[in-house]
């Protein structure tokens, strides 16, 4: 497969497999974390409890596994700097996240608490195959091209990710035309064996999609082996912490990204369950979820090419107040009446679209630009570490509040603060908006 970039220049093979690997990644993104699997765990797994309660513990379990990678991510990135061993961290992590994957064919209604755990495992996996996958960046882009490659990588998973997506869609809607007598109109809307083989789609998908990664991008910066590896690791670890610190721009940014990344991964993990609370039903929401990865893809790219004529801050500043009009949106859906509420959840969505892949692009891009490329395993750790910390916050206020008070409309709210913070810890950070101080 190849991908080019129109007027400018080609992508060569470590690029290209680079971007493939976000093409299957995407998948599990998309089915497993953002579309069937929240639906199947509230809808059909999780079906005795509550609304509020099977809301709350998906909630949880989103942010018990973004601790766990937060625990691990900066131990994990410095042992991927070794010498000859950020491959083999990444294959390690990549079958892990796709054992657990498998493993969520095997839940069965009433059965949440287990699936809940495999669920948590796979993304446990998932995310931290992505923080060695990160390092690669600078492995494989020129820093005249960080920007477009990772854009590229946003831009290409989503759209990639929606073919599996529908082979999934394709495989349900197949079942639904062979109603299975005694089953409940929940599960006749998610039939319960083709959701599940939809997980074994996800993995083998994401499986394919790594291969071209895993032969043909290659380490090419690296530290030498200590004597004591793991142990050094360790020390390490609190080293990297001291290099972030004195490295000035870095730090700043990270603040700001703690905050702001935190919204956008509550939002991406949320929002179906949130949808379902307001009795949009299933198809509805795949529907949304569908248009978000194909509008979401010509938006990305359209960012990448901003980047090359704005301040990045400038970029990333504007994705941030999209999110705040986002969530402003999401609390006022349950008091607008019926016939403005689809349409209002659509205008979400779109908007949704316009600024996720930019954002996120653009934040990996921009603080590749500022770490030594040599370090790059060791930044990149923190760099995850700060977004699987900030996305412990979101889902757990979305999960307390809606215990609290009943309604899942006010924890949404509380994400306001999150983008809030962000954009001022942005605008505020090392060299603020100037465009004489954008690093280049």
């Amino acid at each position: 497969m190849s991908l080019i970039k129109p007027a400018k220049w080609r992508f060569s093979k470590q690029e290209t497999s680079w971007i493939l690997y976000d093409v299957g990644n995407s998948a599990f993104v998309l089915v497993v974390v953002t579309a069937i699997m929240p639906i199947f765990f509230k809808d059909v797994l999780a079906a005795d409890l509550p609304d509020t309660e099977s809301t709350a513990w998906w909630g949880y379990g989103n942010a018990a596994a973004a601790l766990m990678v937060a625990l691990c991510a900066p131990l994990l990135g410095t042992i991927s700097d070794y010498q000859a061993t950020r491959k083999k961290v990444f294959t390690i992590l990549l079958f892990g996240g796709l054992s657990f994957t498998l493993l969520l064919f095997t839940s069965k209604p009433g059965s949440w608490q287990t699936a809940l755990l495999f669920f948590v495992l796979a993304r446990i996996f998932w995310a931290s195959a992505n923080v060695v996958y990160d390092s690669f960046l600078v492995e494989v882009a020129q820093r005249d091209r960080i920007d477009q490659l990772s854009s590229h990588g946003f831009g290409w998973g989503y759209i990639g990710s929606v073919l599996p997506f529908l082979l999934v869609m394709w495989v349900m809607f197949s079942a639904l035309a062979e109603p299975v007598a005694g089953t409940s109109s929940a599960t006749q809307l998610l039939p319960e064996r083709a959701t599940r083989l939809s997980f074994v789609i996800v993995a083998l998908w994401w499986l394919l999609f790594s291969l071209p990664l895993l032969m043909n991008v290659s380490q090419r910066y690296a530290v030498p082996v200590p004597q004591r590896p793991v142990r050094h690791a360790f020390l390490q670890v609190w080293q990297t912490l001291k290099k972030v610190r004195e490295n000035r721009a870095a730090f700043a940014f990270l603040m700001a990204y703690f905050f702001y990344i935190d919204g956008v991964g509550t939002i991406i993990s949320m929002a179906a369950v949130y949808g379902r609370d307001l009795d949009f039903s299933p198809v509805q929401l795949i529907s949304v979820i569908l248009f978000i990865q194909v509008v979401a893809f010509p938006c990305a790219l359209v960012y990448s090419r901003l980047a090359g004529s704005f301040n990045t801050r400038i970029l990333l500043f504007a994705g941030i107040c999209i999110y705040c009009v986002i969530t402003l949106l999401a609390w006022s859906l349950p008091s607008v009446g019926e016939s403005y509420r689809i349409p209002l959840f659509w205008l979400m969505a779109f908007l949704v679209a316009s600024s996720m892949g930019g954002i996120q692009a653009l934040s990996r891009s921009y603080f590749g630009r500022l770490i030594p490329p040599e370090h790059s395993g060791e930044f990149f750790g923190f760099y995850n570490i700060v977004g699987k910390f900030a996305a412990i916050i979101g889902p757990l206020m979305i999960g307390l509040v809606a215990s609290w008070t009943g309604e899942t409309r006010w924890g949404v709210l509380s994400l306001l603060l999150l983008f809030i913070t962000g954009g001022w810890l942005l605008m505020r950070g090392e060299g603020g908006f100037y465009l004489r101080n954008h690093i280049e």
